[in-house]
């Protein structure tokens, strides 16, 4: 970057007038680890200076009413708000994946591997089907109307049609 040469306090904080104060914050803090004496390699009289100017914009557009009052100095010179600006936005750059980022990716395949063996595991030991065909499938003939009638030894199978009649013990039973 180069030193700080704005012709305002918006231009210095590279924001839009219109700018929110957290969009503000921001834009002071991002700045402010460029210019800060300790955290620059710039020469150090020309970082006092830059900083020095972001305190000072970032101090009266952070303040409402210094803010509003220095918006209205800026009126006669600014451009009417017909003319469009440009607002230049950071593009986001992909960076490379840090090692622990690496580390979850890793334990989070280890865990869906892991949990697909168990799954399939017990399926085996259980015996059930690892692959059944669903009963709406073609070619799938098998129906509930086509299984046979099962009986229990407690419950007696009932033949389609046949009348049920109250019996003397008070319990339902089949007609004969």
């Amino acid at each position: 970057m180069r030193p700080v040469a704005a012709a305002n306090h918006y231009e210095l904080l590279q924001i839009a007038p219109e700018a929110s104060p957290q969009e503000l914050r921001q834009a002071f803090r991002r700045l402010s680890k460029h210019y800060h004496p300790d955290t620059t390699a710039l020469p150090e009289a020309q970082a006092r200076e830059g900083f020095r100017r972001l305190q000072a914009a970032y101090l009266t557009l952070s303040d409402p009413e210094r803010r509003r009052a220095y918006d209205a100095s800026l009126a006669v010179v600014l451009p009417p708000p017909s003319v469009t600006r440009t607002v230049v936005v950071p593009v986001p750059a992909r960076r490379a994946l840090s090692g622990g980022e690496w580390f979850a990716l890793l334990l989070l395949g280890l865990a869906v591997v892991f949990s697909l063996v168990l799954g399939v595991g017990l399926a085996w030991a259980r015996g059930t089907e690892l692959l059944r065909e669903p009963s709406w499938w073609p070619g799938g003939e098998q129906t509930a109307l086509s299984s046979p009638i099962t009986t229990t030894d407690d419950v007696p199978a009932v033949a389609p049609g046949a009348d049920l009649q109250p019996s003397a013990a008070g319990a339902g039973a089949v007609a004969e």
